[in-house]
């Protein structure tokens, strides 16, 4: 039997990811505490790489406009969470990116500190796409994010993290494929659309779309959503939102390997070889053929390509 070349024989680069479903109430050190539970479950599973969801040291307090909330933001330095799981990160020897409420100067954004797995920070990404919705008023909190789309070269693999509305945008996932992104992660907060809007749920769209940015890109995916009735202080009465978690992960095909249920506390893992997803992205050459010279709208706001 022949023998084959060198350049054919890949070790194999197994990877651990795990996703994060929990409530959260208005005592952050509580939040801070229950997330950190989660996250050692996840690591006691073999879990290298490990979401939480979006904003979880609170309630999702973008359901209502009031500036008051303002003074929960910090700065990456002074942020609870941040300073937190670095040390747990470090511990555990996982990587955590760590959603928070972040004030820098005079503006304030939706932020994901990228821990690595001796707890040094490698970087920050700033929510790009805000929504603004009736009980997802976001732009009265988050100035769009001047980050761009990032990826970080972490122990275990090369990520890319984008921040719940950022899910839908498929150029958001394309454009951290092409900047070498071996994993796709989302945390997020998001549920039922709530009154006086008819109800919607747009659990199952929500997570096709992401199931669509797996598989167009072939990589994995992890989804991190919190779950649980949220109310308006505002208006307790009137405004809520149901968060129907549902957290997942995908494969690099786009098919679900773990969910979680719709409400409850819970720790997803899923394994997977990124040599064996690299030589499928190889095989199938979606990178290969594409032609950014016919992309020309996307990179306008009306689809107009003007020379």
């Amino acid at each position: 039997m022949s023998q084959q070349p060198e350049h054919f024989r890949q070790a194999p680069r197994p990877i651990t990811l795990g996703a994060i479903q929990m409530s959260c109430g208005w005592d952050a050190a509580a939040n801070i505490a229950k997330a950190e539970q989660l996250v050692r479950e996840a690591a006691s599973r073999g879990a290298q790489l490990i979401l939480l969801p979006e904003l979880f040291e609170t309630p999702y307090f973008c359901i209502e406009q009031d500036a008051r909330h303002l003074k929960l933001a910090r700065t990456v330095e002074e942020s609870p969470a941040v300073k937190h799981f670095s040390t747990v990160a470090r511990e555990l020897g996982v990587v955590l990116p760590i959603s928070f409420f972040e004030r820098a100067g005079p503006a304030y954004f939706n932020s994901i500190a990228i821990l690595d797995a001796d707890g040094s920070r490698l970087g920050i990404y700033r929510k790009s796409h805000i929504p603004n919705g009736p009980g997802y008023q976001e732009k009265s909190y988050f100035t769009p994010g001047d980050t761009g789309f990032k990826v970080w070269r972490t122990r275990y693999a090369r990520i890319g993290v984008g921040i719940c509305w950022d899910q839908w945008f498929p150029e958001a996932a394309r454009a951290m494929a092409l900047a070498g992104a071996e994993v796709l992660l989302y945390p997020t907060a998001i549920g039922t659309e709530p009154p006086p809007a008819l109800p919607v749920n747009s659990r199952d769209h929500w997570q096709r779309t992401q199931q669509g940015h797996a598989a167009a890109n072939l990589m994995p995916l992890a989804a991190a959503n919190r779950y649980g009735l949220e109310r308006s202080l505002q208006d307790p009465e009137g405004l809520y939102i149901r968060f129907y978690g549902s957290s997942f992960i995908t494969d690099a095909m786009g098919a679900k390997v773990a969910q979680a249920p719709e409400k409850g506390d819970a720790v997803l893992t899923a394994s997977f070889d990124l040599e064996q997803t690299a030589a499928m992205r190889d095989n199938w050459f979606v990178f290969r053929d594409r032609r950014p010279d016919l992309y020309g709208s996307l990179t306008s706001l009306d689809g107009i390509v003007r020379s």
